[in-house]
């Protein structure tokens, strides 16, 4: 018996060595001494209804690798967006300590002096920029004196081009998803065949669509050429200033107000006073502004769950009446035809989310969506709570935000039923919100390199090609020598 156990050892043996150096050769290789240091970077995103905290890590001895960079945590600041603050920019500051004080306990102490921190603010401020330089800059020196009282490496707080935030909103999106490269089980850097996702970003104040092309843009100004880990990619970008979610809503009530007297987008049963200073302070609402009005005057308004005439409203914030180019989008900006696959972040994502989780309805096809639409414009303010008590605030608009999605989509881009297809709506890539601040961290800190990286395997490929079929040989060896042992066993007690 024990004979019989000592003649099995050398196969065995010789298995599991070539087992353990086949998984050792598949295993990335990494330095066994220690984990590496992470590093950390910190972007607050100033957005027109309110600003958000993100916190990023990476390996420290990975910094132009692809892929590495994640998403450590996030906040949500208390309060409307900075440029809320005009009248009062001391507060544009304080607002942000909650989210700081975090930031203070999440990142290593040790860490603290050499974390990046930036503040990029969007669409929000670019309107206050453009009805009052003076009161934007006080809001930004106000953020700037309480971030610089932080242990961090401040670098600045900024104001966006809508050409920024479409882009770097663009990067996020397809690094998050390995579009770019990607690193392969054999040892080496990659560029996937499945090309990049164009990427739509409704915000509070403006909308954004970004897309690679293959050929040149008729308006230089809409074109963006950047060179990522070695390949140059041609991207064309807009964006729409007052064609945010919370602008379009303002300059939709202005419509109705002008025109109708009554709310066709909002559901039957709801009514509310509405503060005309409310609806015409904003340079969105500039052209439906009355000569003269009472700012302190409220206005009683009702609704009256009418899609075709909330549709027909919609529509007049589109203007497809002139265009220079061989095709626009609209309002005379060029645009070349959709192509491909987009993803659909922020409002877009919410706003299908409504109509998925809580009216419970399909909207994965173009017919499908069209038809959750009208379901949602038709619904009472009673039916309504009913379906969504939690929501009373956001309710009377929901009918008005999916109606624009769908005309911004169909009218306004240009995705016919195909095409939409391949959108996909997504709040996040894997644990990372998807948004302009990633893209924007990664440009300004060079983590991603021109020239595509280098291999991080040691090992040749060609030699791990010889190591993989020795280990592979090693294996069906020590199966042989099993076989023969089994079949001179089973003679044994034949005989």
């Amino acid at each position: 018996m024990a004979g019989k156990v000592l003649s099995l050892l050398p196969p065995l043996l010789l298995a599991a060595a070539g087992l353990a150096g086949l998984l050792l050769l598949y295993v990335p290789t990494r330095d066994v001494r220690e984990l590496p240091a992470l590093k950390y970077g910190i972007v607050l995103d100033a957005g027109s209804s309110h600003t958000s905290m993100f916190i990023y890590k990476w390996p420290a001895d990975k910094e132009n690798d692809t892929g590495i960079v994640g998403q450590h945590s996030s906040c949500d600041v208390h309060g409307g967006g900075i440029s809320s603050y005009a009248d009062s920019p001391s507060r544009a500051g304080q607002s942000l300590v909650e989210c700081l004080d975090q930031a203070l306990q999440e990142v290593p102490e040790e860490r603290h002096v050499s974390t990046p921190l930036y503040l990029g603010a969007t669409a929000g401020m670019r309107l206050l920029n453009l009805t009052s330089p003076e009161a934007s800059a006080n809001v930004l020196a106000a953020a700037t004196q309480t971030l610089t009282q932080y242990p961090f490496d401040f670098r600045g707080a900024h104001i966006l081009s809508g050409q920024d935030e479409g882009v770097f909103g663009w990067v996020t999106a397809n690094y998050l998803l390995e579009n770019f490269i990607k690193y392969s089980w054999v040892g080496r850097w990659f560029r996937p065949r499945k090309g990049t996702l164009g990427a739509m970003d409704l915000g509070g104040a403006s909308t954004q669509i970004t897309f690679e092309t293959a050929s040149p843009a008729e308006d230089p100004a809409s074109e963006v050429h950047l060179r990522l880990y070695g390949q140059h990619y041609r991207v064309y970008t807009h964006s729409f200033l007052c064609y945010g979610r919370d602008q379009v809503l303002r300059r939709l009530l202005a419509g109705a107000l002008q025109t109708h007297g009554f709310h066709p987008c909002w559901p039957r049963g709801y009514s509310t006073h509405v503060l005309l200073q409310d609806v015409y302070e904003s340079p969105c609402t500039a052209a439906q502004r009355p000569q003269a009005f009472n700012n302190s005057t409220r206005v009683s308004l009702s609704g009256t769950s009418d899609p075709a005439l909330c549709r027909s409203l919609i529509m007049g914030l589109f203007n497809f009446s002139s265009c220079r180019f061989s095709r626009c989008s609209f309002n005379g900006i060029f645009q070349p035809p959709v192509a491909g696959n987009f993803i659909a972040f922020s409002a877009f994502f919410y706003t299908m989310d409504f109509l998925r989780t809580v009216m419970g309805l399909p909207v994965a096809t173009w017919p499908q969506l069209e038809a959750a639409v009208v379901t949602v414009c038709n619904q009472t303010w009673s039916e309504l709570q009913a379906r969504a008590p939690g929501e009373r605030a956001r309710l009377p608009d929901h009918c008005a935000g999916a109606m624009f999605v769908q005309q911004l989509l169909s009218r306004g881009y240009g995705f016919h039923e195909r095409a939409f297809g391949g959108v996909t709506f997504q709040k996040k890539a894997g644990d990372a919100a998807v948004g302009w601040a990633l893209g924007y961290m990664l440009n300004l800190t060079n983590l991603i390199p021109a020239e595509p990286p280098a291999l991080r395997k040691g090992t040749d490929f060609s030699a791990w090609v010889v190591l993989v079929l020795l280990f592979a040989a090693m294996l069906l060896a020590a199966f042989v020598l099993l076989l023969r042992q089994a079949r001179s066993a089973n003679s044994s007690s034949a005989i």
